[in-house]
């Protein structure tokens, strides 16, 4: 029985996106993606709803007002909602936040064209809740090459594209990942968002990516955990989750559920960033219900609610697995255990 009701249960389409093509596995449909996804069920506890990335393998950013409606009606038939989006803000038809005047413009651009998609699912009323999500779309290493200055172009092309998301009631979340600069650590994270000062920005954290900020990979200067830390000692992990997540969780607006080896890792055209695991790897270094706690609840252990929905992320796993309706089973019980600790009813 489904003790809990919120927050709602969503998974992710872009997994059949990011890390495939270019040389590497097949991108999976989207189609298949919605089936596995509307099949999964738990001692009766199904999905509530998919996230989406806005890639045009699935379906883009460029289309037409009726294509967007027949994108709400395709995921209605499957008894799901939507919920965040991810902008393509990365080059060719987007651009680096701080590149050149062309390329920041084309980034705001391809944040317009998500909100617009956002704004109309939000009307049709499939999309009761989400954001829209973003990133630097530039690596470390060239940020690392003036980085006072590469921060403050960052926050202004952000700023930019928060006003423009204003103006379509959306709010814009950055997402914890190393391999984006000025994104690539925690403080950093923070010292963006500081300098973005708007009321529509926050924080997408994920389990997986978020979780190699204790490390310090690309950010040795940030790192939490010791350098040669113990696996074992659990105590010195929570209490370097307990900084981190504090640190973060004010800034929280979108939360992604995900299993960690503690290794980077990049397949495809994607960048090298917190490897995601099966939730039942052997080798995850993540107690899933229990550490979503320090995302969902504050320093008293209150519910913050500060968002209707989580969502599993699961990038650059094998098409063997993706394809199996087991996998998905799986992930879907990872999820309720997490709404069962850290839920409520509405």
């Amino acid at each position: 029985m489904q003790e809990n009701n919120y927050p709602k249960l969503h998974n992710a389409t872009w997994p059949g996106v990011v890390g495939k093509g270019d040389g590497s596995e097949p991108v999976i449909p989207f189609d298949t993606l919605l089936k596995f996804t509307a099949e999964a069920e738990v001692d009766g506890v199904k999905f509530d709803g998919v996230d989406i990335g806005l890639f045009d393998v699935h379906f883009g950013i460029n289309q037409p007002d009726d294509a967007i409606k027949k994108l709400a009606d395709k995921v209605a038939s499957y008894g799901l909602k939507i919920g965040s989006l991810v902008a393509p803000i990365w080059p060719p038809d987007g651009g680096s936040a701080m590149g050149s005047d062309e390329e920041r413009k084309r980034f705001v651009e391809q944040v317009r064209k998500s909100c617009h998609v956002g704004k109309l699912l939000r009307e049709i009323g499939i999309r009761p809740y989400g954001v829209v999500r973003i990133d630097s779309a530039v690596n470390p290493d060239s940020w690392l090459k003036d980085p006072v200055n590469n921060t403050a172009l960052i926050a202004q092309t952000f700023r930019e594209a928060c006003d423009v998301a204003a103006d379509y009631g959306e709010k814009l979340a950055a997402e914890g990942e190393i391999c984006w600069g000025g994104m690539h650590s925690w403080k950093k994270m923070i010292d963006t968002l500081e300098q973005v000062d708007r009321p529509n920005i926050g924080f997408q954290a994920d389990m997986s990516h978020t979780f190699l900020y204790l490390l310090g990979y690309n950010a040795p200067e940030d790192r939490i955990l010791p350098e040669d830390f113990n696996w074992d000692d659990k105590a010195t992990l929570e209490a370097g989750l307990k900084k981190l997540t504090d640190a973060l969780r004010p800034w929280t607006i979108d939360f992604h559920v995900a299993q960690n080896d503690g290794t980077v890792h990049g397949t495809g055209s994607h960048d090298k960033t917190g490897k995601h695991c099966l939730p039942n790897d052997p080798n995850g270094k993540l107690d899933i219900a229990k550490y979503a706690g320090y995302w969902l609840r504050d320093n008293a252990g209150n519910l913050t609610k500060a968002f209707k929905h989580i969502c599993w992320d699961g990038c650059m796993f094998p098409n063997e697995k993706m394809m199996q309706q087991q996998t998905w089973n799986d992930i879907l019980a990872a999820m309720v255990s997490v709404q069962k600790a850290h839920g409520w009813s509405e």
